[in-house]
């Protein structure tokens, strides 16, 4: 009686066994199928190379010169499924528009005053452009240089301003 009972045990032993290797075979077959699937997936990229690259508008703000806005973009290409697509932007509202909404240029100090034209001028060099932009690569400013004499001190001017309002608390 030990013995069959040995005989059994040995044979769920070896079904379980059996059933866990035929597990194994099943997930391993499972995991190549992935495997297969996925070298399948760079072939369709491959079509939609056949599209060209975007080439996107300016960003126009929804509203005013700066802020968020759209732009519009196309690409061309005989198998893709899309050809045009719109896109939010943004153009900083600090930029200088002067140079192109999507460019931003990192200016040098004011240059000393062009007593001929009553003009001081600064360079600016690209710093950052949006969206692939057109931008210069340097760019010069001019501007008035405003009165020649020099400024009062700022001390001066504040005493004078607290002694005109005490005047006017006393007459009121």
């Amino acid at each position: 009686m030990h013995c069959r009972m040995q005989a059994q045990q040995y044979q769920q032993q070896r079904r379980k066994f059996a059933a866990a290797f035929l597990a194994f075979i099943f997930i391993l077959a499972a995991v190549d199928t992935a495997e297969a699937g996925k070298k399948e997936k760079p072939e369709k990229k491959v079509k939609k190379s056949d599209c060209g690259e975007w080439q996107w508008s300016v960003c126009v703000p929804t509203s005013g010169d700066c802020g968020l806005g759209t732009r519009e973009g196309t690409r061309t290409g005989a198998e893709c499924k899309q050809t045009m697509k719109t896109q939010r932007c943004k153009i900083p509202c600090n930029w200088k528009k002067q140079f192109g909404a999507e460019c931003k240029y990192q200016f040098q100090a004011w240059g000393e005053c062009d007593l001929n034209t009553a003009l001081k001028t600064r360079t600016g060099s690209l710093k950052r452009a949006l969206h692939n932009a057109e931008c210069q690569k340097t760019v010069t400013i001019s501007k008035p240089c405003g009165k020649l004499t020099k400024p009062k001190p700022q001390a001066e001017s504040k005493k004078k301003k607290k002694e005109g309002k005490k005047q006017e608390k006393m007459l009121d």
